[in-house]
């Protein structure tokens, strides 16, 4: 079984081995990290993080659109790392997340793929 070394570069560095088998966010939690959750299958964003560096498998998310996985965000409850990761966690790595619908609406390319139209060329 491969091992991938998590690092959490809001968190003074530190790091943490992971398998590609499991959810990180059990991985994680497993270890000490303390880390907001919800659901625990993909369908609300209470345990997002943004992934700086490395490759994820978050296939089994719901919740994020377009705009968000742009951005970098993932789903930990779902996501399995498939390399080495470097994250950043916390509120503190939500600053493009969220945004207000009404002051700034998302363009349909940034909509979830199920009911998004192509951006044009």
């Amino acid at each position: 079984m491969t091992e991938h070394l998590v690092t959490l570069s809001n968190r003074d560095g530190a790091a943490y081995m992971v398998n590609g088998r499991r959810p990180l966010l059990e991985q994680l939690r497993d270890q000490g990290v303390d880390l907001p959750y919800g659901c625990e299958y993909g369908g609300c964003i209470t345990c997002a993080a943004k992934l700086v560096e490395g490759n994820i498998d978050q296939r089994r998310q719901v919740a994020l659109n377009n705009r968000q996985i742009a951005n970098g965000y993932v789903i930990l409850c779902v996501a399995r790392a498939t390399s080495d990761i470097k994250l950043q966690i916390g509120v503190e790595s939500h600053d493009n997340l969220y945004r207000n619908p009404f002051l700034d609406p998302l363009k349909p390319h940034e909509l979830k793929a199920d009911i998004a139209t192509p951006e044009d060329p």
